[in-house]
């Protein structure tokens, strides 16, 4: 019986992660023609893999789901997806409360320093802090400071069982370039993350900082597409201790406003470039996928 319902799992995930770009080519054949445009940006989910500096108005209240799907290791099969279901609140003006919970999906095979996994599992729960400090409104830039703090019981990168601790401190800039046309955005990252492992009983600690830019151009009332660039160093340490690699990824993005409350997010990213310490590689498939994907639905209620 449990080989059969891990069967199932996997054989979901594969199929999953093959039918993603279908469902998104799908969406845009079905999106409405006609939909409520406003003037302006609002950034606070148009990004893929960013943020931008909008919060929303007070008392409105979001629900949205997340999945991110991570592909491809230096060798063997690697794929990880997560599905995360989230509930936003504005209590307060410029102060957004964001809190979720996380399930992941794991098919690992034959990947160097990786245990072959084949698994289904809540992963974890999380806490979205924002507090937009300058509105671009009324500003020469929107500026907001952002802190997502998460506890896992399921490593996101190997599945391995044990207790993660970790928070994305994120300040997070946007400027409208031509009024209601396009819009630039960069966010600078530092994410210190503390691991136990419950079968080994090891400890770990490294932490990841940095910068990535986007930029969006409206192309119909109800769609815009641009695309995301981010690079990444990653080190031993929550202090930024010893180096351990870097990595490169570049990608489209795409956000539709489906309804007057209702939108989704589609974007895909391929490492262009990295190094892991002590190679000559020219990917870093040791800290960082080969590719990302994410595609986000949310709904105002």
């Amino acid at each position: 019986m449990v080989n059969a319902v891990e069967a199932v799992v996997v054989f979901g995930m594969r199929a999953r992660a093959q039918t993603f770009w279908i469902i998104a080519v799908c969406t845009f054949a079905l999106a409405p023609a006609c939909v409520y445009a406003e003037e302006g940006f609002d950034t606070e989910h148009i990004f893929g893999f960013m943020i931008g500096t909008d919060v929303g108005n007070p008392g409105e209240r979001e629900f949205q789901t997340r999945t991110t799907g991570r592909f491809g290791k230096g060798a063997g099969t690697y794929r990880a997806l997560e599905q995360e279901v989230e509930i936003e609140i504005v209590p307060l003006p410029n102060f957004r409360i964001e809190v979720g919970g996380t399930a992941a999906l794991h098919d690992i095979t034959g990947v160097p320093g990786i245990d072959d996994r084949r698994q289904f599992n809540f992963q974890g729960a999380s806490l979205d802090l924002r507090y937009r400090l300058l509105d671009r409104e009324r500003a020469p830039f929107g500026l907001t400071v952002a802190a997502e703090l998460h506890g896992d019981r399921i490593d996101e990168t190997s599945g391995a069982k044990g207790r993660m601790y970790g928070t994305d401190f994120t300040l997070a800039f946007d400027r409208e370039l031509i009024p209601n046309f396009a819009i630039g955005a960069l966010n600078l990252i530092y994410q210190p993350e503390w691991a136990r492992f419950e079968v080994a009983g090891i400890s770990e600690k490294s932490s990841t900082v940095g910068a990535a830019f986007a930029g969006m151009v409206r192309v119909g009332p109800n769609l815009l597409l641009g695309g995301e660039m981010r690079y990444f160093r990653q080190y031993e340490g929550i202090g930024l201790g010893e180096f351990s690699g870097q990595a490169v990824f570049v990608g489209p993005t795409a956000y539709f406003q489906l309804s007057e409350r209702s939108r989704l997010t589609m974007s895909w990213s391929m490492q262009a470039w990295g190094r892991p310490a002590g190679s000559g590689a020219n990917l870093d498939l040791v800290n960082f996928e080969r590719h990302q994907a994410r595609l986000v639905f949310g709904v105002n209620f």
